[in-house]
């Protein structure tokens, strides 16, 4: 349509807060202490199993130490995140990048987040949903503040663009 301006995939200018490498250390060293705990405890009750129970349980402390201290500098560096007044711009992933652009004229709600780790760390979640059928964009990792106001932009400026979000 004449005089529309063409939303075009880019890389994202901003990054995240860094104490979201500590909060995705933080998930993942309990995401391997769990199961490894409960392989040590089956394998100090059932002896016939011991072996077994505890090289899995080494090998789980092993895989999630090695993840742990690996994968959140990684995600730190390729995730970013940016709003301007014609899209939200994200790009995640690890070895699968996904690179994703919501117009403004199809937001439909914007949420934010905090569990209990975020709010330790200080951090918050932003969503903003549209009218995808491939679903809502998650800007996770950022600053508690910065995520307010964010929210509060984007608010801002899907509520003064055109169109029904549809």
């Amino acid at each position: 349509m004449a005089g529309e301006e063409t939303v075009r995939l880019r890389p994202p200018n901003n990054t995240l807060n860094e104490r979201a490498v500590g909060w995705w250390r933080t998930q993942l060293l309990l995401t391997t202490l769990v199961p490894t705990a409960v392989l040590v405890a089956l394998g100090a009750f059932i002896a016939p199993a011991r072996g077994w129970l505890l090289a899995a349980a080494a090998a789980a402390a092993a895989l999630g130490l090695a993840g742990t201290a690996l994968f959140p500098a990684w995600w730190y560096r390729v995730h970013r995140w940016e709003v301007t007044d014609d899209a939200v711009y994200v790009r995640t992933g690890a070895l699968w990048q996904e690179w994703r652009i919501a117009p403004m004229s199809r937001i439909q709600t914007v949420d934010t987040e905090r569990g209990p780790l975020e709010q330790a760390f200080r951090l918050a979640t932003v969503t903003v949903t549209t009218a995808s059928s491939r679903g809502a964009i998650r800007i996770e990792g950022l600053d508690h503040e910065l995520a307010q106001e964010l929210a509060g932009r984007l608010t801002r400026i899907t509520g003064a663009t055109p169109g029904d979000a549809t």
